[in-house]
């Protein structure tokens, strides 16, 4: 069941910086994170689906989607590295709790570096998609992030084509000024996420 979603005052704090944040600062923001609400006041209904979601007028979608592995065993490696963030470790990007646990309501953050600048964003774990052959979760950005709105990660195993896919999918729209200014570098940093998640994923989900 999706959670709903919070109104929050659509103010986003400022989540840039030019040196990389101590653990005792990244500590103090998740738990400031996990008081906030959700940045953005409609649900985008990305636990439906790419046919049934909603892109409001300024938000973008994006999706992506391939395959990683074949067989359960494959399918059974990618949902564990799912549930320890292993999509993020990428080196220029990393869930800064990477214990955070695959519920609802479960906060993370996650730290960015590009153009010499830190970012740390903050968003909840809206909805879990667990079931024999699909596993998965969406969550949703806080006002303690550079973007607003929603992002689902999806594992899906086929057994009649014994293909084991990775889906991304994701309504959003630039919240920070920073962002905003720097769009078309921002979209393609969305994109280069996508990519390297993707190949960091298949890689992960070979067995040995």
């Amino acid at each position: 069941m999706m959670a709903k979603v919070l109104n929050s005052r659509w103010r986003t704090r400022a989540v840039f910086s030019i040196r990389q944040l101590s653990v005792t600062k990244l500590t103090s923001q998740l738990e400031a994170a996990r008081t906030l609400g959700y940045s953005y006041s409609t649900l985008l209904n990305t636990a439906l689906g790419l046919n049934k979601i909603r892109v409001p007028a300024g938000f973008v979608l994006d999706h992506t989607h391939s395959t990683i592995g074949r067989g359960p065993e494959s399918f059974g490696l990618a949902k564990q590295a799912l549930k320890g963030w292993k999509q993020f470790d990428l080196g220029w990007v990393r869930v800064i709790n990477p214990d955070a646990k695959i519920e609802v309501g479960e906060t993370v953050g996650v730290e960015a570096y590009a153009l010499g600048l830190w970012s740390v964003n903050f968003s909840r774990i809206l909805y879990v998609i667990d079931e024999p052959t699909r596993f998965g979760f969406g969550y949703g950005t806080t006002s303690l992030h550079v973007e607003r709105g929603e992002e689902r990660f999806l594992l899906e195993y086929d057994p009649q084509s014994d293909c084991v896919d990775y889906d991304l999918l994701a309504v959003s729209q630039a919240a920070y000024w920073l962002a905003k200014l720097g769009n078309p570098y921002t979209r393609s940093q969305q994109r280069r996420f996508a990519r390297e998640s993707h190949l960091r994923i298949k890689q992960l989900a070979q067995p040995s």
